[in-house]
Formats: C-alpha cells, sequence, structure tokens
C-alpha cells in the first residue's frame, strides 16, 4: 500500500465518456483500489449512465460537474490525479490546465475523433456476424446500439463544442501526463494521441499504444500491461508516501 489515510492521503478522480458511463473506466479504478488506499472517486456526467438522459444538457454542465467532483477531492487530499477516457480526456484537460493536478492520464483522448479506417473495418466485422446469425454476439454492436437510438443530435453538437473550446488548452498543460492510445480503436484515431504528445508543454510526459485495444481501451487489449504502467507512473517521484 502506498497511502497512510489522513492528512497525506492521495485522490485520483476518473472520467468516462461521451455517452458513456463509469462502466468505461471501472477496471482502471478497481485495479487502483486494489493496489493502493487511494480515495478513487468515479462520477457519472449529467446525462449519462448506462440509461441516457442528454436531452437538454450542456457541455457546459459536464464541465461544472467534474469540476465540483475536483473541487471536493482536492479539499479531501494533499495530491490528487486526474484520469480520463475519451471525451473524458478533454475534460481532465481542462480540469488540470485550471486546478492543481499533480498526474494527468489520458486514455483514448478525444482530441481528434472517428478512425475512418479501423471504423470500416469494425462495419465489416459487425456485417459478417449479421450474416451469421451472431450480430447481437457483437460486443462493438451491443455496445452502441442503444447510444445511436438514445443520443439526440444536441448532444453531439455539445461534444463537438467541448472538443473546440477544450483542445487549444492542452499546449497549456505542464503536468506530467500519461497518454495511451489503441492502436484498433475505431472512434478515436491514433494522430489523436500523436497530437496531444506534440501539443502538451509538459517534459514529463509519455505514450503507450496498445495494438490490440479498441476504443474501450480498460477493457480490450493488453490492458493489464496498461494499467501497471499507468499505475508505475502514478507512483513515480510522487510527494506523498
Amino acid at each position: 500500500m502506498n497511502q497512510k489515510i489522513g492528512e497525506n492521503m492521495i485522490g485520483c478522480l476518473c472520467i468516462h465518456g461521451f455517452t458513456g458511463s463509469p462502466y468505461e473506466v471501472e477496471p482502471l479504478a478497481n485495479y487502483l483500489k486494489e493496489k493502493t488506499d487511494w480515495k478513487i472517486v468515479v462520477p457519472t456526467l449529467p446525462g449519462h449512465g448506462e440509461t441516457l438522459s442528454l436531452k437538454g444538457v450542456t457541455y457546459g454542465q459536464w464541465l461544472e460537474y467534474a469540476e465540483k467532483e475536483l473541487q471536493l477531492l482536492l479539499s479531501q487530499c494533499e495530491e490528487v490525479y486526474v484520469v480520463g477516457f475519451s471525451m473524458g480526456g478533454l475534460i481532465s484537460v481542462y480540469l488540470a490546465e485550471k486546478y492543481p493536478v499533480e498526474k494527468l492520464i489520458l486514455l483514448s483522448a478525444a482530441a481528434k475523433y472517428i478512425n475512418a479506417g479501423q471504423l470500416v473495418m469494425d462495419i465489416r466485422e459487425m456485417l459478417k456476424d449479421a450474416k451469421n446469425g451472431q450480430l447481437f454476439a457483437n460486443e462493438l454492436f451491443s455496445r452502441y446500439k442503444h447510444k445511436l437510438l438514445s443520443t439526440p443530435l444536441s448532444a453531439t453538437r455539445q461534444f463537438r463544442k467541448m472538443v473546440k473550446q477544450v483542445t487549444p488548452l492542452i499546449e497549456k498543460i505542464n503536468v506530467p501526463t500519461f497518454i495511451a492510445q489503441g492502436l484498433a480503436d475505431g472512434i478515436v484515431p491514433p494522430k489523436s494521441a500523436d497530437f496531444i504528445y506534440r501539443k502538451i508543454s509538459s517534459e514529463d510526459k509519455e505514450v503507450y499504444y496498445s495494438k490490440t485495444a479498441k476504443h474501450h481501451i480498460c477493457h480490450t487489449g493488453d490492458k493489464e500491461e496498461l494499467f501497471n504502467k499507468i499505475f508505475t507512473f502514478l507512483n513515480r517521484s510522487s510527494k506523498v508516501i
């Protein structure tokens, strides 16, 4: 265990993606809970969760909610890390630029989105499964079918507005940052991780590419290796012992 409960508490805020839920980052959150005594917080953004209710929700509400969760964690902990998946990665950038976050973990962060080549491959796989009567066994289809039906166009516009507002903040980030990206991601292309790595101002930065991980990088690919790298990065040169 790496933490003494009390005044030296370490906190870790894990933020899920657009149309997502804590499910997206739970494997990593659970891994960190098993390895440490850190205070791990995994909030559900407004309108999100297993049942979506995004109509009328603005990106400002997502940012504000995440801010409140971070402010609370900062009031309770001496040192705070932020982990963000997909859209949550951009929210994490927003928070790290504005608040004294010690370290930043960006997973499949959506500074760029839609990996056309991989998406075509995924669609072909779905069509093949449909032809063989196995469509409902296709992981990608089962995970996204309800999202396509439950996501209003207005919410997609809000997501795009947030990307436009937050992306320029990447170059202002000067805290230790670990970037992870799946090369088989059909939503966020590898060039997003490349872009973030080039733009970020921090000299303490790492980028990790998983050859087999799809968009849900905490659930696919070599996730144990990824989690170990993240854990090592968060523990390295930590002020709190």
